[in-house]
């Protein structure tokens, strides 16, 4: 760690749970952010400022005036761009010693095991059920942490899939992949703060895996009701049945 990353750095040197051990292990750290929309906005940015070294996005989309309500990372001037673009601008303009690799497309469950194997923690910051249901079987197989946010209305939820730890569930045993309907936010609506607020949380508890730091969400979910600020916690468990997490390698 050279001068410039000391002084960069310094409020989490200070903080002895990190100190410089702790600050280099995000240096070294490798991080995949699936979808950079209204939670990969936030989780972006702090990764980024926090000091992870590496991160891969991945977005398929292109930046849209109706998504500067809440993607924060982007703004009018990108309209038009990939969203892995406009954010790995704004995100080199914060910090310019990350190491960025963009993808922008779809990935299928071949491309993405090939992808994450080298990555630390995985951030499922999408929007469809779909790509959460492909990215939790990536993380069982790839006994990988999974850090899921989600938001809707006034109202999001946060976890932390970890198949590292012996007896915990995986997204798959909290939610049927029936294809069912699902609500969006250009359907729904959403209030554009609880992003950051949901994201947040993602991006600390990501940090926390990296430096091995507290207890993670792995086994509880937390779920926020913004309109009256409350938080609710539900212990997981994991379902004996689940074809996913049972049936890992």
């Amino acid at each position: 760690m050279n001068d410039d990353q000391l002084l960069r750095y310094s409020r989490h040197i200070l903080l002895p749970q990190v100190d410089i051990q702790g600050q280099q292990r995000l240096l070294d750290a490798h991080v995949m952010i699936v979808g950079l929309g209204g939670l990969g906005s936030p989780v972006s940015t702090y990764l980024t400022a926090a000091g992870v070294g590496r991160l891969t996005l991945v977005d398929d989309d292109v930046v849209e005036m109706s998504n500067l309500q809440r993607q924060v990372v982007h703004s009018e001037a990108e309209i038009g761009q990939p969203k892995v673009s406009s954010a790995a601008a704004r995100l080199k303009a914060i910090n310019s010693d990350v190491e960025l690799r963009l993808i922008q497309q779809r990935l299928d469950k071949t491309a993405l095991l090939e992808a994450t194997a080298d990555v630390d923690v995985l951030v499922d910051c999408s929007d469809n059920f779909a790509t959460r249901f492909l990215l939790n079987e990536v993380s069982q197989q790839q006994c990988l942490p999974l850090v899921s946010g989600a938001a809707i209305r006034f109202e999001g939820q946060v976890t932390v899939y970890d198949p590292r730890q012996p007896g915990m569930p995986c997204y798959r045993c909290l939610y049927e992949d029936k294809g069912e309907l699902e609500e969006t936010c250009s359907e729904s609506g959403i209030l554009s703060p609880i992003l950051s607020v949901i994201g947040g949380v993602q991006a600390v508890e990501t940090v926390k895996l990296l430096m091995g730091l507290g207890d993670s969400l792995a086994g509880r979910l937390l779920i926020l009701d913004a309109l009256n600020m409350g938080w609710r916690e539900i212990k997981m468990r994991q379902d004996p049945t689940c074809p996913v997490c049972q049936n890992a390698e």
